[in-house]
């Protein structure tokens, strides 16, 4: 891997983490300045992820195609929370006109990582992995449709809060409900994150060190997520800041998708290696019906 695809794999690896500093910090939201910052920002994390993978999306063989799409699927959420469209703070910092954005964002990229997930199991089947990529594969579409009802149901709060000036009590009643949803939405990707990262290991397409590392961290947030229980805590009740409390930082909704964002990444830089390789090849290759003076 050349210098400047390697630069392009440690930016791309270090982009969730950056985005929950730079989105979680109110003082950014600067007029004009934010949404330069955040165009410039997404253009990067796209120019990294070309570099990265060669162009495979558009590669001749089908099994780089499948790599460069599910890792741009993969990645697409973090690469639109770049955007800064979502707001800049927690939501109870936020403004309801900037959480409707928020919510809308995170259906976007809640239906990017199951669509990845999908993209990737093909992969993996026909590479003869079948039985963790089924089992991943069962979990996210179970917790895709859980996400997309629980942000519809957010975005609808803020709606009725914009407009009517506060929530309705209908809506309140059912806060102990979605609390539950998203409970076991969070559960569920983790659940396939670490099935996805044995699949990915068993096709040696992650070390075995690699491996290790994203199913005993997704196992620890799931750890997390069952010691806090169903209920999702409002941070302004909580004794100490919300960052210190892991329960809460595991289901913050966008935090699961941290891992299958890090396999994106993995996929873009092994579709691009592919790519590396074959082209040398092919150059060295007769040409059919060539004739030698």
């Amino acid at each position: 891997m050349n210098t400047v695809r390697r630069a392009s794999y440690v930016f791309l690896c270090i982009v969730p983490f950056l985005c929950f500093v730079v989105v979680g910090v109110r003082a950014f939201r600067v007029p004009g300045v934010y949404q330069a910052l955040g165009v410039a920002y997404f253009a990067a994390i796209a120019i990294a992820s070309w570099t990265l993978s060669a162009g495979a999306i558009r590669a001749d063989v089908q099994g780089r195609r499948l790599h460069g799409l599910a890792g741009t699927l993969l990645i697409t959420p973090f690469a639109l929370v770049a955007l800064l469209w979502v707001g800049l703070g927690g939501p109870w910092q936020a403004n309801p006109a900037e959480n409707q954005m928020r919510y809308l964002v995170l259906i976007v990229m809640a239906t990017a990582i199951a669509g990845g997930f999908v993209v990737l199991r093909e992969a993996l089947s026909q590479a003869g992995e079948r039985f963790y990529a089924t089992l991943g594969f069962a979990a996210i579409m179970l917790s895709g449709p859980l996400y997309l009802i629980w942000n519809t149901f957010a975005f609808g709060v803020f709606f009725a809060k914009e407009h009517a000036g506060e929530v309705p009590q209908a809506l309140r009643s059912l806060d102990d409900i979605f609390d539950v949803l998203l409970f076991v939405a969070g559960f569920l990707t983790y659940l396939a994150t670490v099935a996805f990262a044995a699949s990915l290991g068993r096709v040696q397409w992650l070390g075995r060190g690699a491996t290790r590392v994203f199913m005993i961290v997704s196992g620890v947030a799931l750890l997390f997520l069952l010691i806090r229980g169903l209920h999702y805590p409002d941070p302004r009740a909580l004794s100490a800041p919300w960052y210190t409390s892991p329960g809460f930082v595991v289901g913050i909704p966008a935090v699961p998708f941290i891992m299958p964002f890090l396999f994106g990444v993995v996929l873009l830089r092994r579709a691009g290696e592919k790519l590396s390789q074959e082209g040398p090849n092919k150059a060295m290759q007769p040409t059919a019906g060539r004739s030698d003076a």
